[in-house]
This record gives structure tokens, sequence and C-alpha cells, in this order.
């Protein structure tokens, strides 16, 4: 599983770069405004890498279901090609708790803890509206107790998952960037951290992020 997140990551980058290179084969002079969605003065001149044009930061993020309760953090690095592609990777660390009932999971309460992470993109259709889809590789510790005998278990593992979705953002290339966003784990695996699982049924859980971004400084002349 490990190699196809470091495989992930490397056709992310890849295509990402075969992108920014055709937009900017036919790219113009720009002509830079004040648009709170556009690069402003701290917009690069030229073509080819752009320090300003690489971001950290990160958010926060929810899920939520009828029995089940997730939380996370997810600290982001990426790099905006241009004005409607950004790509990078990101990591996460999630818990995850899904309360006992007698009819839905046999009043097993059950309570997770993963890390992970895995390259994503953000495809910018119009100036405040993104498209999202990422992969990420999570490995899982399972906690599980028996409300009806006190016994408990645990157990460790992994699992794949491909979170899509939509989201907006107020984005200033070379300064900074809000964003939120809903998505859904689109894979099916029954140990996923977004999805509900009673033993029988996968339900995939809606996923609210919602965080900042910032541009790097380019270098003084």
């Amino acid at each position: 599983m490990k190699k196809i997140f470091l495989l992930m990551t490397f056709f992310t980058v890849a295509l990402g770069s075969s992108l920014s290179l055709k937009a900017q084969q036919r790219q113009i002079p720009p002509t830079y405004s004040n648009s709170p969605y556009t690069s402003s003065r701290n917009a690069p001149a030229g073509t080819g890498f752009q320090k300003q044009n690489m971001f950290i930061g990160g958010g926060l993020s929810l899920g939520f279901g009828t029995y089940s309760f997730n939380i996370g953090g997810t600290p982001e690095i990426g790099y905006s090609f241009n004005e409607w592609l950004d790509a990078g990777v990101s990591i996460n660390l999630n818990y995850q708790s899904i309360k006992a009932d007698p009819y839905y999971n046999n009043d097993i309460r059950q309570r997770s803890f993963n890390y992970g992470g895995g390259p994503f993109v953000r495809i910018f259709p119009i100036k405040q509206l993104f498209l999202q889809g990422q992969f990420e590789q999570n490995w899982i510790k399972y906690n599980y107790l028996n409300m009806t005998n006190n016994q408990a278990t645990s157990f460790n593992t992994n699992a794949s998952s491909f979170l899509a979705g939509v989201g907006y953002a107020q984005r200033i290339i070379g300064q900074s960037t809000f964003y939120t966003v809903i998505m859904v784990d689109v894979l099916n695996s029954p140990y996923s951290p977004y999805r509900s699982y009673n033993g029988v049924t996968s339900t995939a859980l809606p996923i609210i992020r919602a965080g900042f971004n910032f541009y790097l400084h380019p270098k003084k002349q």
C-alpha cells in the first residue's frame, strides 16, 4: 500500500507539471488586476517555477452520520500552476467514534485513530468554485467495546480512500487562500476512516474541511 501511495504522489506531481508547461507555452503577457481571485502585485513576471506560487497551510475536517462522528487536522503543501489548477500533498490525523446501538452494530462501540496522507488536485472551473480529488492511504487503530458483555478488542489495519467533492475558495495567488470543501470517499473499503461500517454494510460519511493556505514570499532581488 505504501508503494501505491508513493506512485500516486509521483503521478499527481507529473500531471501538474505537464499541465503547467502547456499553459506556459500558450501564455500571453498577463495584465494583473485587483480581483481577489487572481494574482496581484505578487504575481510572477516570468515563466517556470515561482516560489511565490508555492503554498503551505491546511485546516480542520468534520464528518458526521446518524451513529458516527469524525474530526481531524489536514496540513498540506502545494503549488498553484495557474489560475485554474492547484496540486500538492496533504497529511491527516483523524479520530472517529461510532456509538453502540443494538440494531445498527450489535451494541458495539467503536473508536479509532488514524494517520496518513496523499496527493490532491484542485481544479477551478470558475473563480470561486473548485473541484477536488484526493487519494489517501491511511493507517488505523480500531478499538471496540461490546456494551452487552463489556468485552474489549483492538487491532491495526490500513485502507485506501479517494475523496472527491466540491468547494468554495477566496484565492489570491501569491498571497493567501481561504477554502471550504465537502467530500465523500468514493472507494468502498470497510476500514476507511471516512465510512461508517456496521459489520455488514459500509456507508460514506460527508466530510467537511475548511482552512487557510499562505503563499511563500519571492526571493528579494
